[in-house]
C-alpha cells in the first residue's frame, strides 16, 4: 500500500482508504466507506419526486 495513492490520514488521524484502493481490492465491504466507488450507503436520487405543473 502506498500513502496518498491507497490511503491518507484525515485531520483526526484516522486512516481513510481512497477510491483507487477500493478498486484494487475489487469488492465492497459494506462499511459505508468515504470513497466507496460502489456508492454503498449513499442516498440515491428518486424519480418519484418529479415536479408537477
Amino acid at each position: 500500500m502506498e500513502e496518498f495513492t491507497d490511503y491518507y490520514f484525515d485531520v483526526t488521524g484516522l486512516m481513510v482508504f481512497t477510491e483507487a484502493y477500493h478498486l484494487k481490492r475489487g469488492y465492497c465491504c459494506k462499511n459505508k466507506c468515504r470513497h466507496c466507488p460502489w456508492k454503498y450507503g449513499k442516498v440515491k436520487n428518486s424519480n418519484s419526486q418529479k415536479k408537477s405543473n
